[in-house]
């Protein structure tokens, strides 16, 4: 027999920890090389850590709600074969060594320090105490101070606060003493009891038919995201009606050949996301960020590209460097991103580093949208529905109706630093691109 460490494996380069979501497996259970044994999450991705061996399941190290440092040990299995061995097996009840990195490795919540400090201290990780991301989200996102947090009874492994404590405490928030009551009175008289604090949440009738629910984790992270997008930047739009008719009439010739060669369908979105990276190169003022009172321009061109969950919520996948591509590799990027989107499969880092990002609202039928920006970048382009309309087509022989493919691009940007010519003149590239499309162009 020898033992076996199962280990939190590197999910990329940006990502430094994970939260331990929920155990699939249970002490004693037989487990298959390449099966999941647990359930992981980022603060945008939830991930399944599948065993590298096959055999039984003798210890687990780590509780749920608990935060895993990558390459920390979760589990041992004890196998047949001869595995990795180890010079000593920690007890169950001694509490992993974790040390929070830096920054929390949570994208949504970089750039928007300063809009915090405004309301409320940031949550730190102070002593033996240490905070998941996504308990530090929901009290950022709820407005809980830091001496708030603090005074919350943990129910989680050593005191730890788990999700459930936190929502506990947020249901009965208003129900807490008057001010001047001591933390410890507050806490006791705000947090159910623990037995009460662990029970699963589920839909709760009320009035007669009407459901509370609540929303899942991710869709946590997006509500806060999306409010402190908007309460960070100054939004405003840009529209502009680009004629597609060339785009839609080339595609119709190619793509059954295309598919064919290359294996892949040839959808709108990667001749989209072409004309959008040549304008972001024509325009590198669009492609930056901001970092309190400086402008970071940005080198490379990664676009993110909105993708629609079965669940209901968008997840932003990233093509890295973009303007490198030709057709046939964008194609390639969008349909595998949006596929292992769709899946769960995506890495942590293929979700990070967006300088840009595209959302096409006309998949839902919507002619145009006015999207919120995806911090910490500046813009975001909306591409509306083709529709097939009547327009005045301009020749040397005079005007005429005729029936032309046409869509609306709409053009959301951050007013603090992108002003409306340069956001006018940007979306208005991209629809010359587009209308300049070459109707006798070879893949």
């Amino acid at each position: 027999m020898a033992k076996f460490e199962l280990k939190l494996p590197k999910m990329g380069e940006s990502v430094a920890e994970a939260t331990l979501t929920n155990w699939l497996k249970e002490v004693g259970d037989t487990i298959d090389a390449d099966e999941a044994v647990l359930e992981i999450a980022t603060d945008k991705v939830d991930s399944e850590v599948p065993s590298e061996v096959e055999g039984v399941l003798v210890e687990k190290l780590f509780n749920v709600d608990d935060v895993v440092q990558v390459g920390q040990t979760i589990a041992i299995i004890e196998t047949e074969a001869n595995g990795v061995a180890i010079a000593s097996t920690p007890k169950a009840d001694v509490k992993p060594e974790v040390t929070p990195p830096a920054h929390v490795v949570a994208e949504v919540a970089k750039p928007l320090e300063v809009a915090k400090e405004t309301v409320t201290a940031a949550v730190e990780s102070k002593g033996d105490r240490f905070y998941s991301p996504l308990v530090k989200n929901i009290a950022a996102a709820e407005k809980i101070s830091q001496s708030e947090l603090d005074a919350i009874s943990g129910t989680g492994k050593d005191g730890r606060v788990t999700k459930n404590d936190i929502l506990a405490y947020l249901e009965n928030r208003g129900k807490q003493p008057a001010v001047g009551s001591s933390p410890a009175v507050a806490s006791s008289a705000a947090v159910k009891p623990q037995a009460e604090a662990q029970k699963p949440k589920v839909p709760v009738s009320v009035n007669g038919g009407d459901e509370i629910i609540e929303m899942t984790r991710m869709g946590k992270l997006i509500a806060h995201h999306m409010v402190e997008s908007v309460q960070t930047s100054a939004h405003v739009q840009s529209f502009i009606e680009a004629d597609v008719t060339k785009i839609w009439n080339w595609r119709k010739k190619v793509k059954d050949a295309f598919e064919k060669r290359e294996g892949e369908n040839l959808t709108f979105t990667p001749i989209f996301m072409e004309a959008v990276a040549r304008a972001l190169k024509d325009f590198p003022m669009i492609n930056i960020s901001i970092d309190g009172d400086r402008i970071i321009k940005r080198k490379n061109i990664n676009l993110g590209m909105a993708a629609a969950l079965a669940d209901g919520n968008l997840i932003v996948p990233v093509i890295k460097n973009a303007d490198q591509l030709n057709l046939v590799g964008m194609s390639k990027a969008v349909n595998d991103l949006a596929n292992r989107a769709r899946t769960n499969q995506l890495k942590p880092d293929e979700i990070q580093g967006g300088t840009y990002t595209v959302t096409n609202v006309g998949t839902f039928g919507s002619i145009m949208g006015t999207p919120i920006i995806n911090q910490p970048q500046v813009a975001i382009l909306a591409l509306g529905a083709i529709r097939k309309v009547p327009a005045v087509i301009e020749t040397a022989e005079g005007d005429f109706i005729g029936i032309r493919y046409k869509m609306f691009l709409s053009h959301s940007y951050d007013h603090r630093v992108v002003n409306g010519a340069l956001g006018g003149q940007f979306v208005k590239r991209v629809a010359d691109y587009l209308e300049a499309w070459d109707s006798n162009r070879e893949i």
